[in-house]
């Protein structure tokens, strides 16, 4: 839950630091954010945004326009103090940061960090997946004969996952050192990326 509670607060962070929002309209972008499959309820935001009030990361304003008979509707900025723990949370580079939900995050925020971050976050999730990669391979191997032909489907589908997603890192990567200064321009790849959200994962560890 900690984790979870960790990634709720960069996606946060991320998206007020784009500009003001109502609790509702936060809610949306996060689950939009998050993908199908893990839905963000107000049992879950409204805690982390507690939180992140008490902690001066962001402020709550009522909106003054709201009819006196109704609850004043509340939009939330993200503070000077905020933002400063949001920069620094996208220039951490290390394990948390191309773990699953993690990735997704920093990945949508790209644009406020500079090449040299992205190029480390990126390779650092290549690397894993290829690790990943290597051990649901050796484990399909060895269940092979083991397993009804649907397990084995199932299994052949993750390990093929798993592969689209590393092609579409190994094309990011490219395409990041080929926009940094003084490269040289190369061929474009030979096949088109794969957006990151569009396969299911292969087993998580």
């Amino acid at each position: 839950m900690a984790r979870r509670g960790d990634t709720i607060e960069l996606a946060v962070l991320g998206l007020l630091h784009e500009g003001p929002m109502h609790g509702y309209e936060l809610r949306k972008r996060l689950n939009l954010m998050l993908g199908w499959g893990r839905v963000l309820s107000y049992g879950s935001l409204y805690p982390a945004l507690k939180k992140m009030l008490r902690a001066n990361l962001i402020t709550e304003v009522a909106d003054t326009s709201t009819p006196v008979n109704r609850r004043p509707r509340i939009t939330y900025e993200v503070t000077p103090a905020g933002n400063e723990h949001f920069q620094r949370l996208m220039s951490e580079v290390g394990p948390t940061a191309w773990e699953d939900d993690n990735f997704d995050i920093r990945f949508a925020f790209f644009s406020s960090t500079d090449m040299e971050i992205r190029l480390r976050v990126l390779e650092g999730r290549r690397s894993r997946l290829q690790e990943r990669l290597a051990r649901v391979q050796g484990e399909l191997e060895r269940t092979q004969a083991e397993v009804n032909r649907y397990a084995a489907e199932l299994n052949r589908h993750g390990v093929e996952s798993v592969e689209r997603e590393v092609r579409w890192l190994s094309d990011l990567i490219r395409a990041e050192r080929d926009e940094s200064p003084g490269a040289s321009p190369s061929a474009p790849a030979t096949s088109p990326a794969t957006p990151h959200g569009s396969t299911p994962r292969a087993s998580n560890d």
